[in-house]
């Protein structure tokens, strides 16, 4: 290997890839999951959190084996991707006509939380139907709300977690690597209106 080896921002030296070819050797019935997860404890290669970064590890260890660096034992099993195979949020029928008027004239509004409530499926659909870009799944944590005047449902808002790593934001407010860790907590949480 004539340069080091990169992946996520993690870098891999000959030393490091020659370990993991070793952690292969002596563990040859294990699978793909328990060897990234050994390997995760050897490295302590752990989350703020403390768990293991065991998925990004079995990935990086793909990416190896693919470049030829490492031989990775065969797949003993596929494991279903919920994610890959979501689908669209069913189309819902709601009252569209135009809402006229006086904002006092649909008042009270009620901001109801409709997250993990049968609500969750009109904003869902609400969402994949008005707005721009369509429904895609938040990350992290998040926060769904539908605005009613009565019982129609006239706007929703959702917040989720801010993304951990975006370089042109962390570059442009300045952020080295160690304070983007330190200050990531004080990133607002992104949101959608319609």
């Amino acid at each position: 290997m004539d340069a080091p080896f990169k992946y996520r921002g993690k870098v891999l030296t000959a030393d490091d890839i020659g370990f993991i070819n070793q952690l292969i050797g002596e563990n040859p019935d294990d699978s793909r999951w328990v060897l990234s997860r050994k390997l995760c404890r050897a490295w302590n290669w752990v989350q703020p959190n403390g768990t293991l970064r065991d998925m990004v590890c079995r990935s990086m260890m793909l990416e190896l084996h693919r470049a030829g660096h490492i031989r990775l034992p065969a797949k003993k099993r596929d494991m279903p991707n919920p994610l890959s195979d979501r689908r669209r949020p069913v189309k819902l029928a709601v009252d569209q006509s135009p809402v006229e008027g006086l904002l006092s004239q649909i008042t009270p509004l009620q901001f109801r939380q409709v997250r993990r409530s049968p609500e969750e499926k009109v904003f869902n659909s609400l969402i994949e139907q008005f707005h721009y870009l369509g429904y895609c799944h938040p990350v992290g944590e998040q926060l769904k709300y539908i605005v009613y005047s009565g019982q129609r449902p006239i706007a929703c808002l959702a917040w989720s977690s801010a993304p951990r790593h975006i370089g042109c934001r962390d570059r442009y407010i300045g952020w080295s690597q160690r304070l983007r860790k330190e200050r990531i907590y004080l990133i607002e949480p992104t949101h959608k209106l319609i």
